[in-house]
């Protein structure tokens, strides 16, 4: 059977719309359902995988699937749904901060850069590799340590190393370039 949804990934990449359909139909109500044991919200859920199957059109002639489609499915949810939850978890923590600092009524200033960098954030954990975001999030929002992320992925600590560094260079580099770019804006 799964040999016959390689073939199906190999027809949607040639455009075929059937089969594509009947990926969607076959997969869509599962997915939704592990995504929400992921994100705990049923809208949260059909986002992420409505947001998949259109990518998943979208892109299907630069798309690469090294495994089952099947695999790749859940795989591309478990992940966007990791992303779901650490752009929740900005949110709050941002909301907890204002708070902490006594900030009854937020400067709306303060509050659209909070929500900016959050939305940057997220979107730098989106462009990266998959594994990269997924053992960023495991560590920064799930708490796991390098040896455990390891450990669960199946891979060496030196790589959970290299891919925290990749992830963090990368994050510097896009926060650095918000903050130069709201000062030269604040300067007009």
């Amino acid at each position: 059977m799964e040999s016959s949804r390689r073939g199906k990934a190999e027809l949607i990449k040639a455009g075929s719309i059937k089969a594509f359909e009947s990926l969607f139909r076959s997969h869509y109500s599962p997915l939704v359902g592990y995504s929400r044991k992921i994100t705990g919200d049923k809208e949260s859920a059909e986002e992420v995988v409505q947001d998949l199957f259109y990518r998943l059109w979208r892109d299907r002639d630069r798309i690469s699937i090294e495994s089952t489609v099947t695999g790749y499915l859940y795989r591309s949810v478990y992940n966007r749904s990791v992303r779901v939850i650490s752009h929740r978890m900005i949110k709050e923590r941002y909301a907890k901060n204002m708070e902490a600092r006594g900030a009854e009524s937020p400067d709306p200033h303060q509050e659209l850069i909070g929500s900016e960098l959050g939305e940057i954030v997220v979107q730098t954990l989106e462009n990266l590799p998959e594994r990269c975001s997924e053992i960023f999030c495991l560590n920064r929002f799930e708490g796991l340590k390098y040896r455990d992320i390891a450990k669960r992925l199946s891979i060496s600590i030196k790589t959970v190393e290299a891919n925290m560094g990749r992830a963090l260079k990368e994050l510097r580099k896009v926060v650095g370039d918000y903050y130069q770019s709201s000062e030269q804006t604040n300067r007009l």
